[in-house]
C-alpha cells in the first residue's frame, strides 16, 4: 500500500487532542515524526497491545536499531533510547533487570509506605495557604509530593530534591535542542554519580544502597552503567508521570463539576476519578521507542520492515473508540469499563503503578475534604500544557482553594 508522508508531532505538547484524533483517522498504525526522526505510531488499542507482547518486538535500540549510532549523536530524545536500564532491555537482559528492581514494589512494600504517604500529603496540604491568592497546585501539591516520594525511596536528601527535579523536567521537554538536551543528560547523570558515591561511603535503608549492594557484594546486580540507567528510571517514572496524574485529576474534576458531585455523594470512589483520569489524559501521550526484529506483517497491509522504530501512542489509543465507544472523549467516572494503556502491557507493564495511585488517590482525598470549594483561577482553555510530546500535564494549576473545611 502507499505510503503517507509523516505526520509532524507538536514538541510543544499544544494540540494533543487534535493529534489523536488525526493519528486515529490515518489508521490503526501509521508514520510519524519525532524531532526529525520517522517512526511508525500505533494508536489502535488491541494492535498496540499486540505488538507490545509480540516476541518480535523489542526496546534494545543498541541491538536492534540499525540506525542507533547516527540518531543519538543528533536526536534530542537519545537518552530516551540509550540509558541503560530494563526500559530499554529486551528478552533475558529485561527479565534480570526487572527482578533486580521488582521486590521493591511488591504489594506489602506499597502497603507498609500508606502511612507515610498520608503524611506527606497532610503536611503539603495542611500547608497550602488560605484566603483569596491564587495557588498554584501543580507547583505546591502535585510537583512536592511525588518528588518527596520517590526520594524517600531513594534515598535522596532533601535539600537535592530539587535539583533533580529540574534535570528530570529536562528529560520530558522536547522543545530542547539536541545540545541543550546533552548537557541536561550530563548534569542528570553527574548528579546520580554523586549520590552513588554518598551512599557507597555510608549505605542507608534506601533502594540506591540496596542497588549498589546488589552490584558491589556479589557482582550479580548492575553494571555500574545500568545502576545509573536504574536510578534515571526510578526518578522519571516515580515523579514526572505521577506528577501529571494528579494534575489532570484535579483539573478534570474542577471541569466537570458533576463528575465530583457524584465522588461527593458516595456514588463513585477516588479509584473511579483515578483510572478514569489515567484513561482520558495519561501521564505519557507518546512513548519511544520499540524495534521490529523482522519485518511484521499487520492486518490493514502495512508492513513495519525489520529495524524500524515504533511509537506506542497511549494517549490515543486510550480514548479509541473501538475501546470505549463514541464517548470515548467524555470524562466519566461510571464508566464501566475504564480499560487504559496508562501504565503500559506486557512485559514492561509499570512496576510503580499501585504507588502511583496510591499517590493520587490520597492526594484528591485530602485536597477536596479539606478545600470543598476550590474552584479554578483562570478558564480551562488558558491552562498551558507541559512543552512536551511526552509528557502530559499543565505548566501550572492556578486555583482559588477557598475556605478549608
Amino acid at each position: 500500500m502507499e505510503q503517507q508522508t509523516a505526520y509532524v508531532l507538536d514538541p510543544t505538547g499544544a494540540r494533543r487532542e487534535v493529534e489523536h484524533r488525526v493519528l486515529r483517522e490515518r489508521g490503526a498504525v501509521t508514520r510519524v515524526d519525532v524531532l526529525g526522526v520517522e517512526v511508525w505510531a500505533v494508536s489502535e488499542p488491541a494492535l498496540l497491545k499486540a505488538l507490545l507482547t509480540n516476541p518480535d518486538v523489542s526496546k534494545d535500540a543498541r541491538a536492534h536499531w540499525p540506525e542507533f549510532g547516527d540518531v543519538v549523536a543528533r536526536w534530542p530524545l537519545a537518552l530516551w533510547v540509550a540509558v541503560e536500564n530494563m526500559f530499554t532491555a529486551y528478552g533475558g537482559n529485561h527479565r534480570r533487570l526487572r527482578q533486580l528492581v521488582a521486590p521493591s514494589f511488591t504489594g506489602f512494600r506499597i502497603r507498609a509506605l500508606v502511612p507515610t504517604v498520608e503524611r506527606m500529603v497532610g503536611e503539603l496540604v495542611g500547608a497550602l495557604p488560605v484566603g483569596g491568592e491564587v495557588v498554584d497546585l501543580r507547583e505546591r501539591l502535585a510537583y512536592p509530593l511525588p518528588i518527596a516520594v520517590i526520594s524517600h525511596l531513594l534515598g535522596v536528601p532533601a535539600a537535592r530534591a530539587n535539583g533533580f527535579r529540574e534535570v528530570v523536567d529536562g528529560v520530558f521537554d522536547t522543545t530542547l535542542t539536541s545540545e541543550q538536551a546533552q548537557a541536561n543528560t550530563a548534569l542528570l547523570y553527574e548528579k546520580l554519580a554523586e549520590l552513588v558515591r554518598t551512599k557507597r561511603e555510608a549505605p542507608g535503608d534506601d533502594l540506591t544502597s540496596q542497588f549498589i549492594a546488589a552490584r558491589d557484594d556479589d557482582g550479580t546486580g548492575f553494571t555500574e552503567d545500568e545502576l545509573l540507567g536504574t536510578l534515571v528510571l526510578m526518578l522519571s517514572a516515580g515523579y514526572e508521570t505521577t506528577v501529571n496524574v494528579i494534575d489532570q485529576a484535579i483539573t478534570l474534576l474542577l471541569t466537570h463539576p458533576d463528575q465530583l458531585a457524584l465522588v461527593r455523594a458516595g456514588r463513585c470512589g477516588w479509584k473511579d476519578v483515578v483510572e478514569e483520569t489515567l484513561r482520558l489524559e495519561p501521564a505519557v501521550t507518546h512513548l519511544p521507542l520499540r524495534y521490529a526484529l523482522r519485518d511484521l506483517a499487520l492486518p490493514d497491509g502495512t508492513t513495519i520492515a525489520r529495524g524500524e522504530p515504533i511509537l506506542a501512542s497511549y494517549g490515543a489509543a486510550n480514548r479509541h473508540p473501538d475501546l470505549h465507544g463514541t464517548d470515548a472523549d467524555v470524562f466519566d467516572i461510571t464508566r464501566a469499563d475504564k480499560e487504559h494503556l496508562a501504565f503500559g502491557h506486557g512485559a514492561h507493564f509499570c512496576l510503580g503503578a499501585p504507588l502511583a495511585r496510591l499517590e493520587v488517590t490520597e492526594a484528591l482525598r485530602q485536597l477536596f475534604a479539606r478545600f470543598p470549594d476550590v474552584r479554578l483561577a483562570v478558564p480551562p482553555d488558558q491552562l498551558r500544557p507541559l512543552a512536551s510530546l511526552i509528557s502530559n500535564g499543565h505548566q501550572e494549576l492556578p486555583v482559588h482553594l477557598g475556605n478549608p473545611a
